[in-house]
């Protein structure tokens, strides 16, 4: 702030980043972090490399619009599983917010993750948080630049491993080592790959707390999602004022262990903030302070507003979590995933679309003969081969002109040109139009069938 004439303050609208050193911290929540960290980064660095029926395992295959998901084939028909994965992974966040808080920032969010994983790289190239900040005091030589130079190298070379991997889930990942080995990558997965690689090196390696801070919608909504039930990082301040050493002291002794463990470095003493992404680490980081001078853990945990307002016991907390918000959202996700489980379960792997000829729409052949011609289109979305027997009915004696039998290779779209013909006599039909039901059925295979609408038009 500078003075201005007249007695005026100016203030800047932009506060000037300063460099935050999250000191390293062992303990309960530190273990859970690094375990998700484990599990979440080798589903996803694994996962690309598994073979599923001689093919990629969890594929995307945008060019040709089909995604393979293990044993399972979708297309884009099947937009609405998009839609309920949407909705489940939409009311799981509002479910675990309005219970504890921001677990999926703290736990399990990319940012998060990635982020862990860098501060690692940095530490064990660098050095820990004091060494690290000496570093960056000290003027530019020439160890200070080696350090630099290894750190921001294994940076660069895990985001771009990162990028590569992520575009394997759409170009196949065994191909795309061989074009990367050949130097053969195509245009838009060279793109790709470097996108996604920037994107994680900024994000992990520079930008850090400011992407939570300022780039996470979710940051400036969770209070609505939170009320005084919600489990949260809190401070006890009644036990932990005033703070400092000595006789008259609370238990807090102003050690500050708690902020410089904080990714985003906020002081947790001064209630809950926005910037708060419930990691935990200041739990962990307290919890050591409280086992050194010989005080009880807790000074800093998990609870609830209506807990420290009130002094309830932990049962007497956790009984009130189970309110009504909680169990409206619990039946109505687990009523979706029920639902979705179900209709995957019975899901027919056999889409059919009927299409008429507007080239020709009715037309009379042979004796007291009227012919429609129809083409279907027959999707097998197995991997296996089919043949599909073709039956229409809704007239007397209607029936398919034609071979009835068609094969389909596995996850593909086959157009197949049919004539329908119907036998009566022409005065027993009058002009107009008449439903008929197409069903198609795989032979040989129970219960895969498809029954299709359509109508014939006499003239």
């Amino acid at each position: 702030m500078n003075d201005a004439p007249g007695g005026l303050v100016e203030q800047s609208l932009y506060e000037v980043r300063k460099t935050i050193h999250p000191r390293a911290v062992h303990g309960w929540f530190a273990a859970w972090r690094w375990a998700l960290v484990w599990a979440t980064q080798l589903v996803f660095y694994c996962t690309p490399w598994l073979q599923w029926n001689g093919r990629q395992a969890l594929h995307f295959d945008i060019v040709h619009r089909k995604f393979y998901i293990f044993g399972l084939v979708f297309w884009p028909q099947d937009i609405i599983y998009l839609t309920v994965l949407l909705i489940i992974s939409a009311l799981s966040l509002f479910l675990f917010t309005a219970i504890a808080g921001r677990l999926w920032c703290g736990f399990a969010c990319p940012q998060t993750v990635y982020t862990e994983i860098f501060l690692w790289i940095e530490e064990k190239i660098e050095g820990d948080r004091a060494a690290r900040m000496r570093l960056d005091a000290a003027p530019l030589g020439a160890r200070k630049a080696g350090l630099k130079a290894a750190k921001h190298g294994a940076w660069i070379a895990f985001a771009l491993w990162t990028g590569f991997t992520f575009v394997g889930y759409v170009t196949p990942i065994r191909e795309l080592w061989q074009e990367v080995l050949t130097l053969s990558t195509g245009p838009w997965e060279t793109f790709w790959v470097l996108f996604y690689g920037f994107a994680t090196y900024g994000n992990a390696g520079w930008m850090r707390e400011q992407v939570c801070k300022y780039m996470c919608p979710y940051a400036r909504f969770q209070s609505a999602m939170f009320d005084k039930d919600t489990l949260i990082i809190t401070y006890d301040r009644e036990r932990g004022e005033p703070r400092g050493k000595g006789e008259g002291k609370g238990h807090c002794v102003d050690c500050s262990i708690c902020v410089q463990v904080c990714p985003t470095g906020i002081d947790i003493r001064n209630g809950l903030q926005y910037e708060c992404i419930g990691c935990a680490a200041c739990i962990d980081g307290c919890d050591q302070v409280m086992d050194k001078v010989g005080f009880p853990k807790g000074l800093i945990r998990y609870s609830t507003t209506h807990a420290m307002e009130q002094k309830l016991t932990r049962a007497q907390m956790f009984k009130r979590a189970f309110r009504p918000r909680v169990l409206l959202y619990s039946a109505i996700l687990w009523a979706i995933i029920i639902a979705a489980g179900v209709s995957l379960w019975q899901r027919v792997p056999l889409k059919v679309d009927v299409i008429r000829d507007r080239a020709a729409i009715a037309r009379e052949v042979g004796d007291d003969e009227i012919e429609n011609v129809y083409r279907l289109q027959i999707m097998n979305t197995t991997e296996q081969p089919r043949v599909y027997e073709i039956r229409v009915s809704g007239l007397h004696d209607i029936h398919v002109a034609g071979a009835q039998r068609v094969e389909v290779d596995g996850a593909t779209a086959h157009m197949v040109p049919m004539k329908v013909r119907v036998h009566v006599e022409r005065e027993h039909l009058r002009p107009g139009t008449y439903p008929v039901e197409f069903r198609v059925s795989a032979v040989g295979v129970p219960g895969e069938s498809v029954r299709e609408k359509s109508v014939f038009i006499v003239r």
